[in-house]
């Protein structure tokens, strides 16, 4: 299933992103980042990306994700069959002021009656975007919810120790790979004006290119501030 078809380079993970031809969904890991196939200028690349949120601003998470899941459980009652439902990206900062709970309720219910079993669909309200899946049918409904959001723990100042988790299996690749970080905290953990941060970002960043084999990995984090690429320092 081509994402782009259902609008997804358009949802507040890949708004500032370079165009793509094709995205596909793999699945998320423990630690919760996803994992993507995409292809770009006849290209296929690996794309790993990260929703992470400061941990003093996990209330507000908490609350969002509180919101999406209370659709779902009341959508389970209108519905026949077992679905999941996976919440990709949500403006949360958005959607904790502007989300009503009944449309978007409304909206999983008439996407959920026309899946066959086996089918999926892209879910888009407001700011969100899910995939659900029809597993089975049944006489009575049930929606399994699901998402994905890394609660950062660290001072800001170890922002480069995210990166190096997530390029762990990367930095030797044979094949293009992009590494997406999207800060959701309303207070962004990158911050030029942090010395210490950005020296060992710099540094993350400097060991890339000798280690590389053929690709040297793309990283980028975005914010509320907008998105930036990290090995050429470039805003875009």
């Amino acid at each position: 299933m081509n994402l782009i078809d259902s609008g997804f380079q358009n949802s507040n993970l890949f708004v500032h992103m370079p165009l793509f031809d094709e995205i596909l969904y793999i699945g998320h890991n423990e630690e919760k980042v996803r994992q993507y196939k995409a292809i770009r200028e006849d290209q296929a690349c690996n794309l790993l990306a990260l929703n992470f949120i400061r941990n003093d601003e996990k209330i507000l998470w908490d609350a969002v994700e509180d919101f999406v899941k209370r659709s779902t459980i009341d959508a389970a009652f209108r519905v026949r069959g077992v679905y999941t439902f996976d919440l990709l990206t949500i403006d949360i900062h958005k959607e904790i002021k502007t989300f009503k709970h009944t449309e978007f309720t409304t909206v999983i219910i008439n996407v959920a009656g026309k899946l066959a079993p086996g089918e999926i669909k892209m879910i888009k309200y407001s700011s969100a975007y899910a995939l659900i899946r029809k597993t089975v049918a049944s006489d009575w409904g049930k929606i399994t919810f699901k998402t994905a959001v890394n609660v950062f723990k660290d001072k800001p100042d170890y922002l480069d120790i995210l990166i190096k988790q997530l390029l762990q299996d990367y930095v030797f690749s044979h094949d293009p790979v992009i590494i997406l970080l999207n800060d959701l905290s309303q207070n962004p953990v990158f911050d030029l004006q942090n010395q210490t941060q950005q020296a060992r970002l710099k540094k993350v960043m400097a060991d890339l290119i000798p280690n590389s084999i053929e690709f040297i990995p793309e990283v980028y984090i975005q914010d509320k501030n907008g998105a930036r690429e990290l090995l050429s320092g470039s805003k875009l």
